[in-house]
């Protein structure tokens, strides 16, 4: 269970990088395979999304990491992405086997793709806009 601004969720919240095409991509992703609706969204930009970086004690001005908050722990990187693919429909929960991988060596390749995000898919000028039927998905 994480906490929402609306009290408990059951689920998980996913803190991503709100400018990064990429993330929101996976985002726009995640949402219609997500028919449980386990998930919460919060940008890593805002208030919420930087209280969850200074709790990591991570930097909250390089937002190279993806987060899940789910059931009272943290993952980041590979771990969350992996954790998030094990919550969707479909055989999406198939790539969780993935994490079998040595995290360091998962946690490399994310890293490598993670500093070159911008660079290959790009950067919005704000962070993402959630539509109307989203909007109560989305912390922040």
């Amino acid at each position: 269970m994480s906490e929402t601004e609306n009290g408990p969720h059951e689920g998980g919240v996913i803190y991503f990088d709100g400018v990064c095409v990429l993330c929101n991509g996976l985002v726009d992703f995640v949402i219609p395979r997500d028919r449980r609706r386990r998930f919460r969204y919060a940008t890593l930009q805002s208030e919420r999304g930087q209280r969850m970086l200074r709790r990591l004690q991570l930097p909250t001005d390089e937002l190279q990491t993806f987060i899940l908050h789910e059931n009272g722990k943290k993952y980041v990187k590979s771990t969350a992405a992996l954790r998030v693919c094990k919550g969707l429909s479909g055989l999406w929960p198939l790539l969780y086997v993935l994490i079998a991988v040595p995290r360091p060596l998962r946690d490399a390749v994310y890293g490598w793709v993670g500093k070159r995000r911008y660079r290959y898919f790009g950067r919005r000028a704000s962070c993402r806009v959630p539509l109307e039927e989203e909007r109560h998905l989305f912390l922040d």
